[in-house]
């Protein structure tokens, strides 16, 4: 089954809605909002954040395959760096995930941070997510020394990956 990936756009915002929730609702902790807060987003708010993807200083696409979104990946650059690029949204549905689906969300990522002039991508990921720890490194990304408190947890330990981008 071929996997396309639409930029993440006003008129998708519905479409993004529905797997930014369902990525809530599937993994709690590999994201810094929660199911309930982002629930309570209205449609004025959604629209807001499919406009801030807009490919100036952020981005953002949704992962289909077939009539299904299995899929997302959000970056922008860092306002006080823009050389530093930061993947701040990361999905990939659990009947798609191990089939090239992250990989092809990553390269996408990774070719608009280089396009607009960044130098590196980060990430945070939690000390939890042990696969996508791997799976992150299998992309070439290493920690950093940079931690922080998971914001919904603060048990759980987030640590920054980074990757040079050439």
């Amino acid at each position: 089954m071929a996997v396309h990936l639409r930029p993440i756009t006003p008129p998708l915002v519905w479409e993004y809605k529905t797997v930014r929730l369902r990525a809530l609702k599937d993994s709690p902790t590999s994201f810094g909002s929660t199911y309930l807060r982002e629930s309570e987003l209205t449609d004025a708010e959604w629209v807001a954040r499919t406009q801030n993807l807009n490919g100036i200083r952020g981005t953002g696409y949704l992962a289909q395959a077939e009539e299904s979104y299995v899929g997302l990946a959000l970056c922008l650059l860092d306002e006080n760096d823009p050389k530093k690029a930061e993947l701040i949204s990361m999905w990939v549905a659990p009947e798609q995930r191990r089939l090239g689906v992250g990989r092809l969300l990553i390269d996408a990522i990774t070719a608009w941070a280089q396009q607009h002039g960044a130098r590196a991508l980060h990430l945070m990921v939690t000390d939890v997510n042990h696969s996508a720890m791997d799976f992150y490194r299998s992309l070439g990304f290493s920690p950093t020394r940079h931690t922080e408190p998971y914001p919904n947890d603060p048990a759980i330990q987030e640590y920054e990956m980074s990757k040079p981008l050439g």
